[in-house]
């Protein structure tokens, strides 16, 4: 569905992607983490053909992306802050949307507007945050695009109306299986539905799997620091705090039976970190190492 092969760009002679290698070759619900800066929006915007890579090579659905109306059939690159014309109502989003996506679902485009509530004779522009990004999600989730890409779908949302994105979300991927990318800092909300997870760090792909193995990473290990240190010889520790004679870390490991047997064993307490503070003590680890 989606390869990139080699992949570099920059802007002003400043890198931001280097040497990407990315392939997705099923339907798949997929989410994009990083910390600022990682290279996500450049990432998602080269996937989408808005720019042409500097380096390597990009296909979407076997085409070339850039500038090439036939790849353009098969993708819809919802952003952020989504540029959509001033005098714009939500008829006005349904039938663009209707235009330019071949498989538009207009039914469901029709549900979801009822679903967060937006009026179509109000101009979009006029709309609160929540709203405006909820009118962002019906272009993104009825396009039933081959490759969708929704750039932080919840920003702007309450608690309620997230939960309504993610129920929408799940149920058209089930509706038509397909390619959906979701960057997002919410990874702990989104991560249910998603069967894997790339993560972006200064530029490059730092892992992508499955989002059931990953998920499982990120072991606390809490005790003595005798204790700790005699169990974690070895270990890729990604996080460590010490007070007096006590100290607590985070090791790069699967939460297992292994693990709390042997935690048990030691007098150790042991939980499983949530997957946000893995990721984020595996980035910062990795910018250690390259330090």
């Amino acid at each position: 569905m989606i390869r990139m092969d080699q992949v570099s760009y920059g802007y002003h002679q400043t890198p931001v992607l280097e040497h990407v290698t990315l392939h997705e070759s099923e339907p798949v619900i997929s989410a994009i983490w990083g910390r600022n800066g990682a290279g996500k929006t450049t990432l998602m915007s080269l996937l989408a053909g808005h720019n042409r890579p500097d380096r390597g090579s990009i296909q979407v659905m076997g085409e070339n992306p850039y500038n090439n109306l036939a790849a353009q059939g098969h993708i819809c690159y919802v952003q952020e802050n989504h540029p959509l014309g001033r005098n714009w109502t939500m008829s006005d989003l349904v039938r663009f949307g209707q235009y330019f996506h071949p498989e538009w679902n207009q039914e469901l485009a029709e549900r979801l507007i009822d679903l967060f509530e937006l009026p179509s004779k109000r101009k979009i522009v006029k709309f609160s945050k929540g709203m405006k990004t909820a009118a962002q999600m019906v272009l993104g989730l009825a396009s039933y695009a081959n490759v969708t890409i929704l750039d932080e779908p919840t920003n702007g949302l309450d608690a309620e109306k997230r939960k309504y994105f993610y129920n929408a979300l799940l149920e058209s991927y089930e509706e038509h299986p397909r390619l959906i990318l979701v960057s997002t800092h919410h990874i702990e909300e989104i991560q249910p539905l998603c069967e894997s997870l790339i993560v972006l760090h200064q530029g490059g792909v730092l892992c992508h799997q499955q989002m059931e193995e990953i998920r499982e990473k990120g072991v606390l290990l809490t005790g003595l620091n005798r204790d700790i240190d005699q169990v974690t010889q070895g270990e890729k520790i990604i996080e460590s705090a010490q007070l007096g004679s006590t100290k607590k870390v985070m090791i790069d490991a699967s939460y297992s039976k292994e693990w709390r047997d042997i935690a048990q064993a030691h007098g150790l307490s042991i939980e499983k970190a949530t997957l946000q503070d893995y990721l984020v003590n595996l980035t910062r680890k990795q910018e250690v190492l390259k330090g």
